[in-house]
């Protein structure tokens, strides 16, 4: 009889294990959590330019699992280079490789950086872009690669100055 209850708990634990591993609870955050050489055959395809979809940023943060491993196009203005979101290892993307950046929101006349989207750049294309300064208006195509912390996490495959902002003397518009 005793034999028989443990049989019976060791399959009870065995069924809720299962149950788990399968469950959404833990297979959401499969693809966020790959390690950056190891890339989902869905991004690679999700990368092509007949693919890519124009988008507010806003709209991005807004619902940020519909745009998940969609290759995405926008334009914003310019905050400044970062380290934010970098090495954080859910939604890994390296400092040694990585540099990140912010934009501006763009719901609010206040100088407010959007920093619930994490722009990731390689290191040796942001060389090319030392000179941005805040304010100027930038064009970027990147693929969502995660949604972890609720947050939006681009990893930008094209950046393009659409227009240099003005300069400013002693901190005002010219």
């Amino acid at each position: 009889m005793r034999s028989f209850k443990y049989i019976k708990s060791a399959v009870l634990v065995l069924l809720c294990a299962v149950a788990l591993t399968t469950s959404n609870i833990c297979t959401d955050g499969v693809i966020a959590a790959a390690p950056a050489a190891v890339k989902p055959a869905v991004q690679e395809s999700a990368a092509a330019p007949e693919n890519t979809i124009t988008v507010k940023p806003l709209d991005v943060v807004n619902s940020p699992k519909v745009y998940l491993n969609k290759t995405l196009k926008m334009n914003a203005k310019f905050d400044k280079f970062s380290t934010l979101g970098l090495d954080y290892k859910p939604a890994y993307k390296s400092s040694e490789d990585y540099i990140s950046f912010l934009i501006k929101r763009d719901d609010t006349s206040y100088d407010i950086p959007l920093s619930e989207m994490k722009l990731f750049l390689k290191r040796d294309e942001a060389e090319k872009f030392i000179d941005l300064k805040t304010d100027d208006e930038i064009s970027i195509t990147g693929v969502m690669f995660s949604d972890a912390l609720g947050d939006v996490w681009i990893d930008v495959k094209n950046l393009s100055v659409v227009k240099k902002a003005p300069e400013k003397k002693d901190g005002v518009s010219q």
